[in-house]
């Protein structure tokens, strides 16, 4: 009897262990560890479905709900284009069967990324890279990049015309992860920690600049950033690069007579030199928003998109939202992606607790995008930032962007799907 007694109380010592160990939670022999889905704690017994337990599937709704509402205004946004003569002889519904050819493929290349472990995505890190940089480099080769509006960002692929720096997002997030952690040691010192990452953006930076596609490049410069800051580099080497960047960003606006040019027109849209000029968009913009008051004129009913808004399925789609959706619209997309994003870094951070660097540090990368982004194309729409042409994630016009957007977040998934497995006593 004493034997069994002091065999209790090792287990007992080895199960407070282990809950110290994982954040607080309990063994699985205890048949007590809390798994939080969407908020809603579950505890681990024969009768949870695995399914419950596998990832977050309120995530995985909130993307549903806004690929699918994406679908629906791409649609509303390009009904009226084939009446341009810019775009040829096209039928209404060219724009929205491209729109849900893209997130077919979207959804067959998440799933298969879904499989990928994550130890695998922080193997083939570097080599994902150097993919993004080769075809960085490849669409700025006569006839082989496609020019649109002035700008060489896209390969023709058939089906749908890719643009590589979607992929270079994805590719910066996973290599400045799997960066911090192999620095992780050093990261305190300047020249060995953070100058070789900062001349690994700036090589990607000068070729999407090449393009040119100054959005992308700020976007990425931005989750770089984020990721260093959250792989603990020191706040003065952070501020310091925070720094250099803003002055590189200022003086590529100052020494560009057509960016200081949406500058001045950011400034006074409403003046006679700018309204029909760089003024255009943001001007007709803030009309569509203005028209649309509380509550909207009605899923359809927007005359902005009537070939008034230019890219109006596309970079200012937010702005067709605001017509036809009113504030309340415009609201409800602002506290979803906010809910997103948030959840998002709330995974990384699990994953951290849980002592998976690499995997945290990828998740909190995506959200970073994901989240600044939206922020910058809203900004844009609703008049408090200068015209730049980035498009809203999960919900604009373009296949490459919501490719990429869905390969992300199937990255995510996979995240949250090994925290939860590493929660229930599982190996990954």
């Amino acid at each position: 009897m004493s034997r069994v007694l002091e065999s209790m109380s090792l287990w007992q010592r080895f199960a407070a262990w282990a809950g110290t160990r994982f954040g607080g939670l309990s063994t699985q022999a205890a048949n007590r560890l809390p798994v939080r889905v969407g908020g809603t704690e579950y505890r681990q017994t024969s009768a949870t479905p695995a399914r419950v337990l596998g990832f977050d599937q309120t995530l995985l709704w909130v993307v549903v709900a806004l690929l699918a509402w994406g679908l629906v205004m791409v649609y509303s946004a390009s009904i009226a284009l084939p009446d341009n003569p810019r775009f040829g002889k096209i039928a209404h519904t060219h724009f929205i069967m491209r729109h849900a050819i893209a997130l077919g493929l979207g959804f067959v290349a998440a799933l298969l990324a879904f499989q990928v472990s994550m130890d695998t995505w922080e193997r083939v890190a570097p080599w994902l890279f150097i993919a993004a940089l080769m075809l960085l480099i490849l669409v700025l080769i006569p006839h082989v990049g496609t020019v649109v509006n002035g700008a060489r960002r896209w390969l023709p692929l058939g089906i749908m015309n890719f643009q590589p720096s979607e992929l270079a997002k994805l590719a910066v997030v996973i290599y400045a992860s799997d960066y911090m952690v192999r620095k992780m040691e050093v990261k305190e010192r300047f020249f060995r920690a953070v100058l070789p990452m900062g001349a690994a953006v700036a090589v990607v930076g000068m070729l999407l600049l090449a393009e040119p596609d100054m959005g992308a490049f700020l976007v990425i410069a931005v989750i770089a950033m984020g990721i260093l800051f959250l792989g603990g580099v020191n706040a003065r080497m952070f501020f310091v690069i925070a720094l250099i960047l803003v002055v590189a960003f200022g003086l590529m606006i100052g020494l560009s007579p057509w960016r200081r040019e949406r500058i001045f027109a950011y400034l006074d849209p409403w003046s006679m030199e700018h309204a029909l000029g760089k003024g255009y968009q943001l001007s007709h913009a803030l009309i569509a928003i203005g028209r649309g008051r509380i509550f909207g004129v009605g899923l359809g009913n927007s005359v902005e998109k009537l070939n008034w808004l230019p890219e109006a399925h596309t970079d200012f789609l937010l702005s067709v939202i605001g017509e036809e959706f009113g504030l309340v619209g415009v609201l409800t997309l602002i506290v979803l992606f906010f809910w997103l994003t948030r959840r998002i870094m709330h995974i990384g951070r699990q994953a951290i607790a849980l002592d998976r660097v690499f995997a945290g540090l990828v998740a909190q990368g995506v959200a970073i995008w994901f989240g600044f982004q939206s922020f910058i194309n809203m900004g844009v729409n609703l008049g408090a930032l200068p015209t730049k042409g980035l498009t809203l994630p999960l919900m604009s016009f373009g296949g490459s962007a919501i490719l990429m957007n869905l390969v992300a977040l199937a990255v995510v998934l996979r995240v949250d799907y090994e925290n939860k497995l590493l929660m229930r006593g599982g190996r990954v």
